[in-house]
């Protein structure tokens, strides 16, 4: 008996889609256009979107693995997994860092290098190759993919704690992020200082396993009632007041709550103040979605889900473009017109690499030829004088000479 089609939540590519144009305009540098994406309105922003978002997806694309194939079948799953977000990472960073050359080799001013704080990489490269390929020099810019993959690494641990008891899993989680908090656990991002990775994965795995959990079913959403929309409204209400300058520069008691609140590090350690504003962005999302979520697939919203189906390729096109925007920029003068150009190239860009890739991974040179497409048959005079008559002569003339 065949197994009926699967069909993918509309919500998870739309979302991520959303995440990575928010990626693109936060990372263009002096962009106007980021005054108004969500991380001036509260302490979460679309990291926290992207990695739950990643989350959720591993438990599509590795669990069934672990379900079907056994548990070593999903590790190797998800090892190979990581291998292509390493490769993935170094690349991002030769890419952008030849993208800093050739642009102080172009223009006098500014030091793109210096800009990108990427001169000890060009004044200390063989030490920096050697931590830039360990994964203990993570320059700031660059420091996504490698929490992500860490992430990953930790899936199959805590796959094996779900199958002795889900309890084991959701402590694991939790208590490890308890650590982050208390002792600041971390992992070094420099050589030369304690500088830690800017987003650490030692917190920063609450959010994905939070929406790897969610997505396998080891833990339920909270229902949808109108006294849980009222508090996801408030908190999300409280938290624009923390966050948002125009309030701050009439309220000035506000940086200093908002300090006491978050510490140090609230980004870099995930603090539970982004955890909870997150969680209520996305409760109610969520709501406002609920029992609505087939409109995401309609043909207007088709360009951001294609972009979050190829969340990888559209990240690593995000992080290189907007950066090179930013030098565009610098050069042509940061207008309303050059600002909102550079912004509308980049999601033009995001949408066409979405498309290619897409097209790409259906493998269409094994998709059979559509009808009345064959090819002409080759001229008799084209098969070998011994070939004719022959059987095997009759298959050598049917397959294609070079250039065909």
């Amino acid at each position: 008996m065949s197994r009926a089609p699967t069909v993918r939540d509309p919500r998870l590519d739309f979302f991520r889609g959303i995440a990575m144009f928010i990626i693109l305009i936060a990372h263009i540098p002096g962009n106007a256009w980021g005054r108004w994406i969500p991380a001036r309105f509260g302490p979460s922003d679309a990291t926290e979107m992207f990695v739950f978002c990643s989350g959720f997806a591993a438990a599509i694309a590795f669990g069934g693995t672990f379900a079907r194939r056994g548990f070593w079948m999903g590790v190797g799953r998800v090892l190979f997994r990581c291998w292509q977000i390493y490769w993935a990472h170094l690349s991002l960073f030769f890419v952008v860092a030849t993208v800093c050359v050739l642009a102080n080799l172009a223009f006098e001013e500014p030091n793109y290098i210096s800009k990108l704080n990427l001169t000890y990489f060009f004044e200390f490269t063989g030490e920096a190759l050697v931590g830039l390929f360990t994964l203990t020099y993570v320059p700031n810019y660059f420091d996504i993919l490698p929490m992500y993959f860490v992430a990953l690494l930790m899936m199959p641990l805590v796959v094996a704690l779900q199958r002795l008891h889900t309890g084991a899993a959701v402590a694991f989680v939790l208590g490890l992020w308890l650590v982050v908090q208390l002792t600041g656990l971390s992992l070094p991002a420099e050589p030369w200082s304690d500088r830690p990775w800017f987003f650490n994965p030692f917190g920063w795995q609450l959010i994905f396993f939070t929406g790897f959990m969610l997505s396998a079913g080891w833990i339920k959403p909270p229902p949808v009632n109108r006294w849980l929309v009222g508090l996801a409204v408030f908190w999300v209400a409280f938290m624009v007041c923390l966050s948002w300058r125009p309030i701050w520069s009439n309220w000035p008691l506000m940086p200093d709550i908002y300090g006491a609140l978050v510490g140090d590090r609230p980004k870099t350690d995930f603090h539970w103040l982004r955890y909870v504003h997150f969680l209520a962005l996305a409760y109610l999302a969520v709501a406002i979605l609920k029992g609505r979520e087939q409109i995401l697939l309609h043909r207007r919203f088709a360009p951001i889900v294609k972009v979050g189906q190829q969340a990888l390729a559209t990240f690593l096109t995000s992080m290189a473009v907007s950066w090179t925007l930013g030098i565009a920029l610098d050069q042509l003068g940061r207008t309303w017109i050059t600002v909102g150009a550079a912004n509308l190239i980049g999601f033009a860009i995001l949408i066409a690499v979405a498309y290619l890739v897409g097209w790409y991974k259906k493998t269409p040179w094994k998709q059979p030829r559509a009808a009345g497409t064959d090819p002409a048959p080759r001229p008799a005079a084209a098969v070998a004088p011994a070939e004719r008559g022959s059987p095997a002569g009759a298959r050598a003339s049917a397959v294609p000479l070079p250039g065909e």
